[in-house]
């Protein structure tokens, strides 16, 4: 994958690094004299290209014709609404990601300015803590089709309303499916008669919401 990231703040220069480390092609433009000192010192030579990431020929020079994605990560969401909305209209670039800086500005990264997936960081926060808060033990392993299913994974506690009970028979969320049950160091393959065991780790394809039912549904009855 080619990847053309414009702007070499903290954000544009650590995902450049991991996007590197995991073999990508990644072109990095950066203007600013002081960032660029920095960010020559961390990545290849090869990587940076100087310039001002608005202007045509920058973008060009970068390998824009012929990239798969375009990061927009500067610190301002004017530029970066454009720079997705400009590489879309003028180079189709398959593939936008804009940096949202002010969260006030999210409303306007959206289809309309050809923005395909936005970062909120305050969003991203609030969505973390929100999860962490509402599910309890149940640890995510991976998010899927841009956050709207989650992998998800919770060991079986003694006492959890599912012991002794067939997958069949579980009143499962409707956007759920039991991937796999660790039994003992060993993967299962769940099936309908499988039932579940303490000690079992559950992994699970959901959504948010199916993700609390499951949540619900592992742990022990409430004491009354």
């Amino acid at each position: 994958m080619f990847v053309v990231i414009a702007g070499g703040g903290r954000t544009g220069a650590q995902l450049a690094r991991i996007l590197l480390s995991q073999n990508h092609k990644v072109h990095l433009i950066e203007h600013r004299r002081e960032v660029l000192a920095r960010i020559h010192r961390e990545l290849p030579t090869e990587v940076v290209y100087e310039g001002n990431p608005i202007e045509p020929w920058v973008l060009e020079q970068a390998g824009i014709r012929e990239a798969d994605v375009l990061a927009a990560c500067t610190q301002l969401d004017e530029v970066n609404l454009t720079l997705c909305y400009f590489v879309r209209c003028r180079y189709q670039v398959p593939r936008t990601i804009a940096r949202i800086n002010n969260p006030h500005n999210a409303w306007l990264f959206d289809e309309k300015f050809h923005v395909d997936v936005a970062v909120n960081q305050a969003e991203i926060m609030a969505s973390i803590i929100e999860e962490e808060m509402s599910l309890g033990d149940m640890l995510t392993l991976l998010k899927l089709r841009r956050g709207h299913y989650s992998l998800v994974e919770e060991k079986i506690l003694p006492g959890a309303r599912v012991i002794g009970i067939p997958i069949k028979d579980l009143k499962l969320p409707e956007h759920c499916v039991i991937a796999a049950i660790i039994r003992n160091g060993e993967v299962i393959v769940p099936r309908g008669i499988t039932a579940i065991e303490p000690g079992d780790e559950i992994l699970a394809v959901t959504d948010h919401e199916g993700a609390k039912q499951l949540a619900h549904l592992f742990s022990p009855p409430e004491e009354s």
